[in-house]
């Protein structure tokens, strides 16, 4: 899995670059891993070093990048979890870890681009709109008569920003 330096800043809270992207202060340092396919990166303002998947959900994980993405598209599609175990020859906490770190660092990512959307008031009523429309009976088992009941509404998924 080889990254490109420039998506990259300086995980350095000290650092005068900290956080900054297309400073030109990121440099590839070497290659490591199994098959020296895997980049470490460097600050050029400090000198730390790091690896690129650093910032990534994938961090840390160490498992193969596709057996990741067969992991979070099996929970896509409501596959269970111990069945994505079976299927992939992992532990059960293995996939649920997997899963865990997709969804926090989908929520950050998410909740970055709806804080930052300029949206004008006729845009927010049609969104807002759309998510009444998506209104679902989340308990199958209670009669479709009333909306009004418990375990009726819409899932707590945010409208996807495009």
């Amino acid at each position: 899995m080889t990254h490109r330096a420039e998506p990259n800043f300086c995980p350095n809270e000290q650092c005068k670059d900290y956080g900054l992207r297309g400073h030109g202060n990121i440099g590839i340092r070497a290659k490591y891993g199994k098959y020296k396919n895997r980049d470490l990166l460097y600050c050029r303002t400090c000198g730390k070093r790091f690896a690129a998947s650093r910032t990534s959900a994938l961090f840390g994980l160490h498992l193969p990048a596709e057996t990741i993405r067969q992991i979070i598209h099996h929970a896509a599609e409501g596959v269970s979890v111990r069945a994505t175990a079976r299927l992939l020859g992992l532990d059960k906490d293995t996939v649920n870890r997997v899963i865990l770190r997709a969804g926090e660092h989908c929520a950050r990512v998410l909740s970055g681009l709806l804080t930052s959307l300029q949206l004008a008031e006729t845009q927010l009523d049609e969104l807002w709109t759309f998510v009444k429309k998506r209104n679902v009976l989340v308990n199958p088992k209670k009669s479709r008569s009333s909306t009004d009941k418990p375990g009726y509404g819409r899932p707590s998924t945010p409208p996807r920003a495009c």
